[in-house]
């Protein structure tokens, strides 16, 4: 696996800020066996710290910051359900951090969550909010945990919400993480949820595009989201069957890509799909100036200009966008967010705090979140090279 190492500058459009701490860190599955703690039974405390609670309530709040992406609903679905057999209450936080900062929240109970299994986006908002912007709304957030009786805060989200996520743990906030990207950029888990319902709609994609590049004989060149990273591209393309694929791990050269689809009209196939990660770029080039956002970072239409000029093929560029954000989670996201969301509540109730849960193999672990936040998970290269077998 390669992976990224920490980096040190936070994206504009995520809310992380602050230092990035050295923790002790430590990665494995939670244990079966594991004896339940009771849930915040001990109220004592120094009345003095950042956190106390004023009313000994067993409640919790779940926000969803950062994109929205397939599953949110599936995993505020579970948090509810499964506290519901803990006889624990739910709050339901609007808009990300910015809903604690601002005392935006409302019951949740099972009438609120029923039915939204099946539904793209999430019925909390989402923003990208930064909660440690200042000390003001540090302050706010925490009064409005003492007001609300609120014992702990489960954060889904990405990198930029859970780096908040973790920020706020080392000034006391009680909270578990629950990965959310479509990117599958994070650490701590193989997959996170959104991500398989995002390759679906690549794989779609390219289905329906092969039939008019065969039949004009063009090269479609598909640009998909994953601005640092090639999850999406490449498993969108293999599944689809894509002739090469571009991702940002792995710098490309335009003649090679030219050599490929060259060799592919001398064998009788005069039509060729090209699937361009928007963070992709050249060797020797910087990563494009514009990525992310939805809109195109201008790579696919690039990498298609070049491929029409060098080689006279009509070439078409599609750019996905928020396509791949949207519409309802596939089975298998379904399920992982749910599976999350449970183990989530778990982790409340045993007051593991400052975790994310994960997928690990095919059971439902936990890591720190300093670790899951440690740096991206970069497209692993040796799987990226089972791809590579196919091209051309």
């Amino acid at each position: 696996m390669v992976v990224h190492g920490p980096d040190p500058h936070f994206p504009e459009d995520e809310a992380a800020l602050g230092q990035r701490h050295a923790l002790p860190g430590s990665c494995g599955v939670d244990r079966e066996d594991a004896q339940p703690a009771p849930f915040r039974k001990d109220r004592g405390g120094d009345p003095g710290s950042l956190y106390f609670p004023i009313v000994p309530t067993n409640k919790i709040a779940v926000l969803t910051g950062g994109g929205d992406c397939p599953g949110l609903n599936a995993v505020i679905r579970a948090i509810v359900r499964r506290s519901q057999n803990y006889g624990i209450e739910v709050l339901g936080i609007r808009n990300g951090w910015q809903g604690l900062i601002e005392a935006d929240v409302e019951p949740l109970t099972a009438f609120s969550v029923s039915g939204i299994l099946p539904k793209g986006g999430t019925i909390l908002g989402t923003s990208r909010v930064n909660p440690l912007r200042n000390t003001e709304d540090q302050q706010r957030l925490f009064s409005n945990m003492k007001r609300f009786g609120i014992d702990a805060v489960i954060a889904v989200g990405g990198d930029g919400t859970l780096s908040a996520a973790r920020e706020l743990h080392l000034l006391g906030l009680p909270v578990v993480g629950v990965p959310k990207t479509i990117d599958n950029d994070l650490r701590g888990t193989d997959y996170t949820f959104g991500f398989d319902t995002a390759v679906n709609i690549v794989r779609e994609a390219i289905d329906r595009l092969h039939t008019t590049a065969e039949s004009h004989h063009r090269v479609m060149v598909l640009e998909v989201m994953g601005r640092r990273v090639g999850w999406i591209a490449t498993f969108g393309g293999m599944a689809g069957g894509a002739d090469l694929i571009l991702i940002p791990e792995k710098p490309y050269h335009i003649d090679d890509m030219c050599r490929v689809i060259e060799s592919r009209r001398r064998r009788g196939r005069p039509f060729s799909i090209v699937v361009v990660a928007e963070g992709a770029a050249p060797a020797g080039d910087p990563p494009p100036d514009h990525v992310g956002g939805g809109a195109s970072s201008g790579v696919g239409f690039s990498v298609a200009a070049q491929i029409e000029k060098r080689m006279g093929v009509e070439t078409r560029v599609t750019v996905l966008g928020h396509i791949q954000r949207g519409g309802s989670p596939t089975a298998f996201d379904r399920i992982l967010a749910t599976r999350l969301g449970i183990r989530a509540v778990d982790l409340v109730r045993d007051e593991q705090f400052g975790r994310m849960v994960g997928l690990h193999g095919t059971r439902i672990g936990s890591v720190t979140l300093e670790e899951a936040t440690a740096g991206l998970k970069a497209m692993d290269l040796e799987q990226f090279a089972e791809a590579e077998v196919f091209f051309g």
